[in-house]
C-alpha cells in the first residue's frame, strides 16, 4: 500500500515538474516572439522597395539594397557613424577610469563624509539626466562647448559615475583586502596595487562598466540634440531621427537600414563579452 502510494506521488510530481517547464519554455518563446517580432519588421524594411512604411513588409517581395547604397551616397551617416564611434570609444575609457578608480576609492579608503557621499550618488540615480538640460546648456554656451563632442563626453562620463561607483564598489567587497595588505607589506603603493593587484582582477566589472558605456552615445538622442546644431558633428540617433521628420521627410525604410547598421557593433560587442557581463552583473548586484 505503501509503495502505492509513493508511486503516486512520484508520478504526481513528475507530472508538476513536466507543467512547470513547459510554462517556462512558453514563457521563453512568448517573449522571444515578442521582443524579434519589431527586429525582423525592421531588416525586412530595410529592403523594402518604397519609402513608407504603409508599404513596408516584413518579408518583402522583392527585397533591394537600395536604401543601404542611398544612405551612404545621399546622406551624411558615414560622418555619424565615425562622430558616434569617436564619442563612445573616448566616453568609454573616461568612464571606465573615472569609475574604477572612484569605486576603488570608496571600497579601500575610509574617510569622513564616505557615507554621505555614496547616499548622495544614489539619490542622484533617482533622477533623470535630462532634468539638468538648462544648466547644461547654458554651462556649456558659457564654456564655448556647443555644437562640440567633447560636452557630450563631459555629460555621458560625469553621468555614469553614480551608478557605475556603487556597482564596482560591490564587486571590489569580493575581493579580500588582504591582498592589498600583502602587496603594501611588500612595499607596493597605492596606485601599485590597484594598478597590477587590483585592476586585473576586476576584469567582469570592468567589461560590464566599459559595454555599457559604449552602448550610451548610440542610443541617446536628447542630450546630441540639444548640443549638436551642425549635421557635420550630428550623432546616429539625431542623423536618423531627421530623416523622418517634417512634412517632407518620410524615409522610413532608409531609416530602418541605418537602425540596423547601429545594431551591428552594439551586438558584437555584446557576444565577444556576453560571459564578462554576466559575471560583472551577478557580482555587481549580489555583493553590493
Amino acid at each position: 500500500m505503501e509503495a502505492k502510494v509513493h508511486l503516486s506521488q512520484n508520478k504526481k510530481a513528475k507530472a508538476k515538474n513536466t507543467m512547470v517547464t513547459i510554462l517556462l519554455y512558453s514563457q521563453i518563446i512568448l517573449v522571444c516572439f515578442i521582443v524579434l517580432i519589431p527586429i525582423i519588421w525592421v531588416i525586412g524594411s530595410s529592403f523594402n522597395p518604397g519609402t513608407t512604411l504603409a508599404s513596408a513588409q516584413m518579408f518583402p517581395d522583392n527585397p533591394t539594397l537600395r536604401h543601404y547604397i542611398d544612405l551612404f551616397r545621399d546622406t551624411n551617416y558615414l560622418n555619424w557613424y565615425f562622430n558616434t564611434f569617436k564619442i563612445a570609444v573616448i566616453h568609454t575609457i573616461f568612464s571606465v577610469f573615472l569609475s574604477t578608480s572612484t569605486g576603488y576609492v570608496f571600497s579601500r579608503f575610509v574617510f569622513k563624509g564616505k557615507k554621505a557621499a555614496l547616499i548622495t550618488m544614489l539619490i542622484l540615480q533617482m533622477f533623470p539626466s535630462f532634468m539638468a538640460m538648462v544648466a547644461l546648456y547654458v554651462l556649456f554656451l558659457t564654456f564655448g562647448l556647443l555644437d562640440t563632442h567633447w560636452a557630450l563626453i563631459l555629460i555621458y562620463a560625469a553621468g555614469q559615475i553614480p551608478v557605475n561607483t556603487w556597482v564596482i564598489k560591490g564587486y571590489l567587497t569580493s575581493i579580500p583586502k588582504e591582498l592589498d595588505e600583502s602587496a603594501m607589506l611588500d612595499g607596493a603603493s597605492k596606485l601599485q596595487t590597484f594598478s597590477k593587484i587590483i585592476f586585473p582582477l576586476m576584469k567582469p566589472i570592468i567589461s560590464f562598466v566599459a559595454v555599457t558605456a559604449f552602448m550610451t552615445p548610440w542610443m541617446d538622442f536628447i542630450f546630441p540634440r540639444l548640443i549638436l546644431s551642425s549635421n557635420a558633428n550630428w550623432t546616429l540617433a539625431v542623423g536618423l531621427f531627421d530623416m523622418i521628420t517634417g512634412t517632407d521627410m518620410n524615409n522610413y525604410t532608409m531609416f530602418a537600414a541605418g537602425a540596423v547598421l547601429v545594431a551591428i557593433p552594439i551586438t558584437i560587442l555584446y557576444v565577444a563579452m556576453q560571459k564578462y557581463l554576466i559575471e560583472g552583473v551577478t557580482a555587481g548586484a549580489s555583493k553590493g
